[in-house]
């Protein structure tokens, strides 16, 4: 496999949001803004590719035993770590965010990663695996929070173009649903036209 497949796969092809279906606990719970589904996305991919590569790195020492909660407390360090570079540099999205940060430890996204790829293959294509995968999961986060926001408020990052009179619907959780089932059914028929 190529090193462009490596990262194209994980937009299209394995997409955590609208093929593997992954995630969803942050995908729901984030979207309801374009910023906000942004933030979580890139938050979760630095994680995912900096856990990849100490896990690529480390996966001929750990024993097999001992070796999920290894991979646990590494991406518990790379959380925490991003988690108080978030606060520091911007506590407002932090503050949107907020219990979800946390939860990318447990991110089923993340650790399936490091279990089906890190641990079998080399620093320089896990840390392309978590490129991809983790610009598919944030496309598709900042994909729901727009349309969410788009049609729940009248505006798309911070940027208001038709404001009160848009159906407060799509913001709350009902909404969430709404946008996440029709762009996995749009995400689907169009790669499978590829």
């Amino acid at each position: 496999m190529s090193k462009l497949q490596l990262i194209t796969k994980g937009i299209l092809k394995e997409n955590p949001t609208f093929v593997l279906i992954l995630g969803m606990c942050p995908t729901l719970g984030v979207t309801s803004s374009a910023i906000n589904g942004m933030g979580m996305g890139v938050a979760t991919m630095a994680v995912l590719i900096l856990s990849n590569i100490v896990i690529s790195l480390i996966k001929n020492i750990v024993p097999d035993k001992v070796r999920i909660p290894v991979f646990i407390v590494v991406i518990a360090s790379f959380v925490t770590i991003i988690e108080m570079l978030m606060k520091a540099y911007v506590p407002a999205l932090y503050a949107s965010l907020g219990v979800f940060i946390p939860l990318i430890v447990v991110n089923c996204i993340i650790l399936g990663r490091a279990e089906a790829f890190a641990s079998k293959n080399g620093v320089w294509d896990s840390a392309l695996d978590g490129v991809g995968i983790g610009l598919g999961f944030t496309l598709s986060l900042t994909a729901i929070g727009s349309v969410r926001e788009i049609l729940g408020t009248g505006a798309i990052f911070g940027w208001s173009f038709a404001p009160d009179v848009m159906p407060l619907v799509f913001v709350l959780a009902p909404g969430g649903f709404l946008a996440l089932g029709y762009l996995m059914v749009l995400f689907n028929k169009i790669a499978k036209r590829k």
